[in-house]
């Protein structure tokens, strides 16, 4: 319990110096700590240390763990951060109180049919692939803003901001000033941007939420032939 309070202090000390150095009178910045991989019991100490926002990339893991927890725990908000397939968007609306991974038409018509159906609206963001790589979620940059249009003028969405994760070995801040340009331009108060190596980076340049896994949790251990990781 020590060693878990001291790492979620010390990310959240590394936040407040990031927000101060950015200067300006802006909202605080969410830490969103990232508990995949994680069972239950290394989770719990991190709560008790005072964090009340996680995210997860797997709609199957988070169903193993996060409804007991969010019944202990009923402040906790929820947050997905890995790809959504179709075929799970009943599920991720059911359990999820933010989705940041809208990034293609059939995916915004399922969950906006799953929001009327079950009467429940989890906060959207849509995923840009700022790098335009092409063995990675999220929408071409060039599309984004249309996207976000068409999310809400024809599928009735409330999105909140855009997320992107920047290309792993590249400078982050031209992917971190693409993603604030154009959330910008559609209208959007949300940038969910910046992990475990370069949250700091990511404050300075506008990130309103950032996503922190193995600085609070520890390193992780992966099973044999992992998905392709998108959040650190």
């Amino acid at each position: 319990m020590d060693e878990t309070l001291d790492r979620l202090t010390a990310v959240l000390d590394r936040i407040s110096a990031a927000e101060q150095a950015r200067g300006g009178v802006r909202p605080p910045v969410t830490l969103v700590a990232v508990s995949k991989t994680f069972e239950a019991d290394a989770i719990r100490p991190v709560i008790a240390a005072g964090a009340r926002v996680f995210g997860e990339n797997k709609v199957q893991e988070a169903q193993g763990k996060w409804p007991a927890l969010k019944e202990e725990y009923p402040d906790v908000e929820l947050r997905l951060l890995g790809p959504l397939q179709s075929n799970k968007a009943r599920d991720a609306v059911a359990l999820f109180d933010v989705i940041e991974t809208v990034d293609r038409e059939k995916i915004a018509a399922e969950i906006a049919r799953e929001i009327r159906r079950q009467g429940r609206a989890p906060r959207l963001y849509v995923q840009v692939n700022t790098g335009r790589e092409p063995q990675k979620a999220g929408i071409d940059p060039d599309a984004a803003v249309e996207f976000v249009a068409r999310c809400q003028d024809v599928h009735g969405l409330a999105i909140e901001g855009l997320m992107c994760i920047p290309p792993a070995g590249e400078d982050p801040v031209p992917h971190f000033d693409l993603l604030v340009r154009l959330a910008e331009a559609a209208g959007l108060p949300g940038r969910s941007m910046g992990m475990s190596g370069d949250f700091e980076t990511a404050i300075r340049r506008g990130a309103t939420s950032v996503r922190v896994g193995s600085a609070i949790f520890g390193s992780r251990t992966y099973a044999q032939n992992p998905a392709p990781e998108t959040t650190r």
